[in-house]
């Protein structure tokens, strides 16, 4: 396993390992670009919101279910889905939009991925719509040739395994081929049983504190940009 958390030179061995991939899978919040502690703090009002209203509960007590079903699915709204008959179109419907003003364009880490040799795809636990509007504010809207969201997915979120395989079976991803870079360790373990490269982006999320690197993590990285500069051979 590369660990280069501290921008340290890539190694010939770490970028030998990526000169196969024909497809990079990149997920999008807090990888492309970090989710400040505001726009964190909203995300949380809105469900929490959300939850209270749908569940008539208290904030308090929505707020314990929020988290839960974060930790056991990966989303809250597949617990809700599950357990109380949630319509996620109803779901879409009522949640606010982000204030994507906080997010800023990303010029140099755009010039990077285009130079990046390969497909690229994005892997998203949230809508399509929040994808095309996060990748527009980051200018890199002709960056990714598809997004696979949660509706394609059939809301099924990460890191359920058939996710996986529905994504490669629609974007046509030889998944021996393929590389995969998520900011959330637990969703790498899928993409490495079938046969991924992957990639942590290590960030100071509360998800990833006291998190260990497991065997299934293949390079740890601290800033996306250094790191795609290196493996695409540019440092402009």
């Amino acid at each position: 396993m590369a660990d280069d958390p501290d921008n340290k030179p890539l190694t010939d061995q770490t970028t030998a390992d990526f000169a196969q991939i024909q497809t990079w899978v990149f997920d999008l919040d807090n990888t492309l670009y970090p989710v400040t502690e505001n726009l964190l703090a909203q995300i949380d009002k809105h469900m929490g919101s959300f939850v209270a209203n749908f569940l008539n509960v208290d904030a308090i007590e929505a707020r314990r279910i929020q988290k839960s079903y974060f930790r056991k699915y990966g989303l809250t709204l597949r617990g809700l889905m599950l357990h109380h008959g949630l319509d996620p179109v109803r779901y879409y419907d009522e949640m606010t939009p982000m204030d994507l003003t906080q997010i800023d364009p990303h010029p140099a880490l755009a010039n990077a991925l285009r130079k990046l040799r390969g497909r690229k795809v994005i892997y998203t636990n949230a809508s399509a719509h929040h994808a095309e509007m996060v990748l527009d504010r980051l200018g890199m809207s002709d960056v990714f040739e598809g997004i696979y969201d949660i509706t394609a997915a059939e809301y099924i979120p990460k890191p359920a395994i058939e996710s996986y395989r529905v994504l490669c079976e629609q974007h046509k991803i030889d998944p021996t081929r393929a590389a995969m870079i998520d900011d959330i360790a637990r969703n790498l373990e899928p993409a490495a049983t079938l046969g991924m490269k992957t990639v942590w982006m290590r960030t100071g999320a509360e998800w990833a504190q006291d998190v260990e690197p497991e065997p299934y993590i293949d390079h740890i990285i601290g800033d996306i940009l250094y790191w795609v500069q290196g493996i695409a051979g540019t440092g402009d």
